[in-house]
């Protein structure tokens, strides 16, 4: 028997591995494990995210990193390997089907190389992979493909991508040559097939969501996932099943350890042992003074002078606040969206994991300053710059207690619009003009206005500031927001509902996300200024510490008359001041921060517990929680349970008869 000729074998076996028609799919395979990698990189060294433990968090992220990139590029490669199986050799061969698969993989590649732009430009907004506000935002491509044509190089950015897939195809037909006269056995086609599919079902229990979770650092987590996984989890996640996702506690104990947690000195609850409704105590006596909250979009304390910026982006506001206004500067904003701003501000409504009450489907009986102030003879009126449809707003607003909504279309003739909407000099003096009607009929008159400008693009009328609007810089728009509030302030004052009107001036959230723990607390920091001579005698400053839920209990504790409520904060100047407390939301977690001390309650029932001063970046995480952090944490779970099991079953409100909408 003649021996074999081993290095003959091999040739032969290259040069069948090179002609296989599958020689398409391990191309594909290894270019996309490239180019996750490369962006990982971009992102490591572009953001500087610290490693706590040294080299090995990176190697550690690296190898996280590559399992997701390996389940998601396989998966990304099904498609065409069960293409190539299914077809015969002579399709395969055709004209037709060449032309056909080369342009597919052209826009495959057109696409995949514009998603790795996109996410490092998601990145740098938001220190994230893509998460929920990816997700909504597909939702409403006008308002944000529109924004990022105006915000990003797009037409740069297509043209690389082109260039690249262009490049890449041009490797395909280089690589691939011989594959398209080779025949392949339906034998051969199905192996290949079935052991991807087997690999998939391998690797999917592998791949866990909380996977890269694996250090304390919360931007190099962020760099060891991948994109497209993120996406999916976020999108996943939209609706979650609360209790089966994060700790709880025995229903009873939820429930009464909730009560204990917002009962207040003024208040007392209804005669049934499970109800949730209470009565605040005050005087009818008091005058029905007009009630306007200034949502003010991203306008986080890091700008204001008065709480501690050198050179202030809000020099009007600062000056109100020290001449005429009560400051609360110990405030944190629920979450990082405007959605998140508009439950806790208006419905002092815990943030739920998953999406927003905003958005969800079950918010048409949902308790709302707007319904307290209605049940008391108020009209009311919800005023925006922009589109109503977006996030879901107007349907929220006119559901629970707004009698109108005016926004962006309601605008006829608006000396200045972004794709965001209006400017805000156009919403302000619009604003006036219903204030004045309003006012006009004799009844209080209670008023959300909701602005816009303080979003990229970050353009503005021209002529209002110093600052050139045609640089698109955060803090040029924050001097416009600013300068747009002073220009308010000064017309309004010329009102005669002026001196009966309580205004609030309150961010829905910080502008943006940075810091090491899982909550980045430290960029949840907001301002509330109150003015309005019929309750702020003189100017003050308040440091007790709240929340964006306490900020409805407080305006009405102003008011000072007797109301039904759900609501979950307190009135923070006339509660105990040992009792204040934050609830957050960042992407799926929660949690709690009271007394230096912040717990964080993840999906698939853990936490986290961090010590520090939340004013600086310095909480940091701790691994041995004491008796007082577990308290916090059982609180946390009382008060988010709560809240799930009021709106699951749709008990968020008071009827007007002062009875509980109880099912």
């Amino acid at each position: 028997m003649p021996p074999l000729n081993t290095e003959n074998s091999a040739k032969t076996s290259g040069r069948k591995w090179k002609q296989s028609r599958f020689t398409l799919v391990g191309f594909n395979f290894v270019s996309l494990l490239v180019c996750f990698f490369v962006l990982r990189l971009v992102l490591f060294f572009t953001f500087k995210p610290p490693l706590p433990s040294g080299g090995g968090d990176l190697v550690k992220a690296l190898l996280i990193g590559l399992h997701l990139d390996i389940f998601v590029a396989l998966l990304l490669c099904l498609p065409l390997i069960t293409w190539l199986a299914i077809l015969p050799d002579r399709w395969f061969r055709a004209s037709w089907h060449r032309f056909l698969l080369k342009t597919v993989l052209f826009l495959f590649w057109m696409v995949q190389i514009f998603l790795l732009f996109s996410e490092y430009y998601f990145f740098e907004e938001f220190k994230s992979r893509f998460n929920t506000v990816a997700v909504d935002y597909l939702l409403y491509p006008y308002e944000v493909f529109t924004n990022i044509w105006q915000d990003y190089p797009v037409g740069k950015i297509a043209a690389i991508c082109c260039l690249v897939a262009a490049g890449l195809l041009f490797l395909i037909n280089k690589i691939t040559r011989p594959v398209w006269d080779t025949p392949t056995s339906l034998k051969q086609r199905a192996l290949v097939w079935f052991g991807a599919v087997a690999a998939v079902v391998i690797l999917t229990p592998t791949v866990g969501f909380r996977e890269y979770r694996f250090s304390n650092e919360r931007l190099l987590n962020e760099v060891a996932n991948n994109g497209q996984v993120a996406f999916a989890a976020a999108a996943w996640t939209h609706n979650l099943d609360y209790t089966a996702y994060y700790k709880t506690l025995p229903a009873d104990e939820a429930l009464q350890r909730t009560k204990t947690l917002v009962i207040e000195p003024n208040s007392k609850f209804v005669d049934k042992p499970d109800a949730f409704q209470r009565s605040i105590a005050g005087s009818t006596e008091k005058p029905r003074l007009n009630v306007v909250i200034l949502l003010e979009e991203s306008l986080g304390s890091e700008f204001w002078g008065c709480l501690g910026r050198t050179n202030t982006c809000t020099p009007f506001m600062d000056q109100l606040a020290r001449e005429e206004g009560m400051l609360f500067e110990n405030l944190f904003a629920s979450g990082n969206r405007t959605v998140r701003g508009f439950e806790g501000v208006l419905s002092s409504f815990p943030p739920l994991p998953g999406d927003s009450i905003v958005k969800r489907d079950r918010s048409e009986n949902v308790e709302t300053i707007a319904r307290v102030l209605k049940r008391d003879g108020y009209n009311t009126i919800f005023l925006y710059g922009g589109r109503g449809v977006f996030d879901g707003m107007r349907s929220f607003a006119m559901n629970n207690g707004y009698d109108r909504f005016v926004e962006q279309k309601h605008f006829e003739h608006p000396t200045f619009t972004t794709i965001w909407g209006v400017c805000d000099e156009d919403l302000y003096d619009r604003s006036i003009e219903e204030f004045r009607v309003m006012a006009a009929t004799g009844k209080p008159f209670f008023a959300t206005v909701l602005s816009v400008s303080n979003h990229k693009p970050f353009t503005y009328p021209k002529g209002r500031i110093a600052e050139n609007p045609d640089y698109h810089q955060r803090d040029f728009a924050v001097k416009y927001a600013d300068y747009a509030l002073g220009r308010f302030f000064h017309a309004v004052k010329k009102e005669s509902f002026y001196d009966n009107t309580i205004f609030v001036v309150v961010a829905d959230h910080g502008a943006r996300v940075y810091g090491s723990q899982s909550i980045p607390i430290h960029s949840y920091e907001i301002p509330m200024l109150v003015v309005g001579p019929a309750v702020v005698k003189e100017p003050s400053r308040v440091s007790r510490l709240g929340g964006s839920l306490d900020v409805t209990p407080t305006i009405l504790g102003m008011l000072g008359r007797p109301y039904q409520t759900m609501f979950f904060g307190r009135d923070l100047l006339h509660s105990p001041p040992e009792g204040g407390r934050v609830l957050l939301n960042h992407n799926r977690d929660i949690g709690m921060m009271r007394d230096n001390r912040m717990v964080v309650l993840n999906m698939f029932k853990s936490s986290e517990f961090y010590h520090g001063d939340p004013k600086t970046e310095g909480m940091k995480k701790i691994t041995s929680p004491d008796a007082a952090d577990l308290e916090i944490e059982k609180d946390a779970m009382a008060l988010y349970q709560s809240a799930d099991e009021l709106y699951t079953h749709e008990r968020y409100r008071v009827q007007s008869g002062g009875q509980s909408s109880a099912k």
